[in-house]
């Protein structure tokens, strides 16, 4: 028999890949946290914002952006041998939100990153992610290292409920984005876990 022979080894498993999205408003740092945590070069689907868009995109706050998201940003992070998450940055223009729909398809769970200096950019993203019923974390970008507003204050103002965690972060950190990750999958864990019971 072929499985007493030490010789012969048993094939390598494959890991489970779990699919995240990470979401929000126009210019709140999705492509920015993508590439802080992915562990590959990550896939950008960036171009130069342009005069022609600028009856159509609103600058207010963001004056510095020069390009934009117009399909995705993709990154992978390996947690064990045996889970992989995939990212899937979302475009940030409403005029691209169509995309939302498919991105979603098989999607696990979703971070909400916020921009407090524009909170309302991320109002449709909460909005979208609670009627499909998605889990999703809440990640308070401080830009410029500067979170003015604690994370209670920010739950209120975003009608969110206590099982939705906030988290304050930079999305241009490393250990930041991927503790707002780890968020992320604590709940999914939790989640799952009280289904099974």
């Amino acid at each position: 028999m072929a499985g007493s022979d030490p010789a012969v080894r048993a094939a390598p498993v494959a890991p489970d890949t779990v699919k995240i999205l990470i979401a929000g408003g126009f210019g709140v740092g999705k492509t920015t946290m993508v590439g802080s945590v992915s562990e590959i070069v990550p896939l950008r689907t960036e171009e130069p914002l342009t005069a022609a868009g600028l009856d159509v995109d609103d600058l207010t706050g963001i004056e510095e952006k020069a390009a934009t998201t117009v399909a995705l940003d993709f990154g992978r992070i390996t947690i064990s041998e045996r889970l992989v998450l995939y990212l899937f940055g979302t475009p940030g223009q409403q005029r691209f939100w169509f995309m939302w729909n498919d991105l979603a398809v098989g999607a696990l769970g979703a971070v909400v990153l916020i921009d407090v200096r524009r909170p309302e950019a991320s109002f449709a993203a909460v909005d979208f992610f609670e009627r499909r019923d998605i889990p999703f974390v809440v990640g308070v970008n401080g830009f410029h290292g500067q979170h003015p507003y604690p994370p209670d204050e920010i739950r209120e103002s975003l009608a969110l409920p206590e099982h939705v965690p906030v988290l304050l972060c930079d999305a241009r950190e490393r250990e930041s984005s991927r503790d707002v990750l780890i968020a992320l999958l604590d709940r999914l864990i939790a989640e799952a876990g009280a289904a099974a019971r």
